[in-house]
């Protein structure tokens, strides 16, 4: 059974950075793969002004990927889920033979008990944190932790995730790195339209997305 971790997010732009903690958690929780679900839409940035076409932020998401385990996944797009919590209620049964632990920022944890049934999100599947820079006492802080914290596991532990039986939650200890989506496009407000539009298409179209049991 492969162990897979799922990285959701908008992705607008994904850059280093989301290539760097993704890299480093998959040696710390042993991942087989990591496949970043690519949202269509995020219910909690509805109202993002700034939010670039799909097929840009797949793009930036390909090349960032390159040359590792990392699976860009169109999979909500094509399900068309729109929560979390559904998503993977259907990868499960779409993939029994997957081991799944998620894969949640530490600057999302804040906001985590905004999502939709967030609680029966984490009787799905063990989740491990990501720690990203000055958010480390808003994380602990954070009102979901309240009811997160008595299913928390060892660092020490965090290969044996596939043995945990959720809700289970792993803060990991990661190299923290400051790149930021949001600085990004603060310097780059058209980054989607900077690069190449031949290039963008050529990387979208064999966009790398899990293959489906029969």
């Amino acid at each position: 059974m492969a162990r897979i971790g799922l990285l959701g997010g908008s992705f607008n732009p994904a850059h280093r950075g989301h290539r760097a903690i993704s890299l480093a958690a998959m040696d710390a929780l042993g991942l087989d793969e990591l496949w970043w679900l690519l949202s269509p839409g995020n219910p909690l940035k509805a109202d993002v002004p700034d939010m670039a076409p799909y097929e840009a932020r797949l793009a930036s998401a390909l090349r960032q990927a390159r040359r590792s385990r990392i699976k860009v996944s169109d999979f909500e797009r094509r399900a068309g889920t729109r929560y979390t919590i559904d998503t993977v209620r259907l990868l499960k049964r779409r993939y029994p033979a997957h081991h799944f632990i998620w894969l949640l920022g530490s600057d999302t944890l804040p906001n985590f008990h905004k999502w939709r049934d967030w609680r029966g999100l984490a009787r799905e599947l063990p989740i491990a944190v990501i720690p990203r820079p000055g958010y480390d006492s808003a994380a602990h802080a954070a009102r979901a932790m309240g009811w997160l914290r008595r299913f928390v596991r060892p660092f020490s532990q965090a290969r044996n995730w596939t043995e945990w039986s959720a809700p289970a939650i792993v803060l990991l200890r990661l190299p923290r790195d400051p790149t930021s989506a949001t600085a990004i496009r603060a310097q780059l407000p058209n980054w989607h339209r900077r690069a190449p539009e031949r290039t963008m298409r050529a990387e979208s179209r064999p966009a790398i997305v899990p293959q489906e049991t029969t």
